[in-house]
């Protein structure tokens, strides 16, 4: 038992090990980007859970401030109802969204208030319409940004607190801005975020570092609702391993204690 034990431990260590390279290679590769600040985050670890409250917070922030340019297209508006919000305070949101729905019986297209089945309504129609505002980029969707890219939570927040003076022999492009995590060093979004930008019904202060901490916490939300469900059902399974494991152990050892009476 106790040799199984170690064995299990070793191999569990090594994975862990060769994921923990694979991130550092990977930012290594990219010898002009910073690798993400490490910050402490609710849902971590197996027992990991979300930060209601601040996801919240982190929805009023992706409305207030993303909204105008990011897309949520995976999330509905009823799947709000498990962060907390009421079934009336859903619709409230939802209505305030214009759906372009159709066609009708004259088979034209026409517009209605978004309903809590419908999903998160973009800013633009399609793409084209999305680079024509914004200089030739796209701001792409934020449902899954955060399983998107390594460390995600970390470089999101990283990302998002990381705009400051480009170096003096650093070529910044017309139109960018220096960040100093987003691979080349130079983006096309400009700073989203500062100091008291959005106001907290709950009187959090709406520091920079916490704007941006509680729509990570959303948007990690968002790109993995289920997170809870399954940490609860990979906790149970692992249960349920060890006790047969230790069951067949046990038959085990008996089985050869009765061969080497033989």
């Amino acid at each position: 038992m106790k040799n199984s034990l170690i064995t299990i431990t070793f191999i569990l260590s090594f994975c862990i090990s060769i994921i923990t390279a694979t991130i550092d290679n990977s930012y290594a590769a990219g010898s002009d980007t910073e690798s993400p600040k490490q910050v402490p985050w609710s849902f971590e670890g197996v027992s990991g859970k979300f930060n209601i409250p601040s996801i919240q917070r982190g929805l009023q922030v992706y409305r207030e401030v993303c909204a105008s340019c990011h897309g949520l297209k995976r999330i509905a508006y009823r799947n709000l109802k498990d962060i907390g919000f009421s079934n009336d305070e859903i619709k409230q949101i939802a209505s305030e969204a214009t759906v372009l729905d159709g066609p009708n019986d004259d088979g034209e297209m026409f517009e209605r208030p978004g309903l809590p089945s419908d999903r998160f309504v973009g800013p633009f129609l399609n793409e084209k319409a999305a680079r024509a505002a914004n200089g030739g980029a796209f701001p792409p969707d934020l449902s899954l940004m955060v399983k998107a890219r390594v460390d995600g939570a970390n470089y999101m927040y990283s990302l998002l607190t990381g705009y400051g003076v480009a170096p003096t022999d650093f070529q910044l492009a017309e139109g960018k801005y220096y960040n100093k995590y987003f691979p080349g060093g130079q983006i096309s979004m400009p700073p989203p975020i500062d100091d008291e930008q959005v106001e907290y019904s709950d009187g959090m202060p709406a520091t920079k570092e916490q704007i941006t901490k509680d729509v990570v916490n959303f948007l990690h939300w968002a790109a993995e609702p289920e997170m809870e469900e399954r940490k609860s059902i990979g906790a149970a399974v692992l249960v349920y391993m060890f006790i047969f494991t230790l069951l067949f152990y046990i038959a085990k050892r008996r089985m050869w204690a009765k061969m080497k009476d033989m």
